[in-house]
């Protein structure tokens, strides 16, 4: 669904720090649309993001978070040439996983 997730990874050699824009709606379920009518909830409920098979990142969401959201965390390990894979599920049953390299 959608665009590519903007991922970017760099490595300090101790650290990876992991940037994410991930391109999604994320609608409440609480607006109208033109008409009156109410706008269906359509929000990421899911995010993962993995390294060398290894969770790094697990969050739940709901419809308090924005669209189009950007995510930024760091973790212990990962070197350059190494991939952090990012994946996503809402609550539509749509998915997404995009991955990188590490810089």
């Amino acid at each position: 669904m959608g665009n590519p997730m903007k991922i970017r990874a760099r490595s300090d050699g101790e650290n990876t720090e992991v940037k994410v824009l991930v391109s999604h709606p994320m609608e409440t379920g609480q607006r109208r649309n033109e008409r009156g009518e109410p706008i269906a909830a359509h929000f990421i409920q899911r995010i993962t993001v993995t390294h060398g098979g290894r969770v790094v990142l697990a969050a739940q969401w709901g419809t308090a978070v924005s669209a189009n959201p950007f995510v930024s965390f760091r973790f212990r390990g990962g070197v350059r040439g190494e991939t952090v894979e990012v994946a996503w599920q809402d609550n539509r049953g749509d998915s997404r996983t995009d991955a990188a390299l590490i810089s």
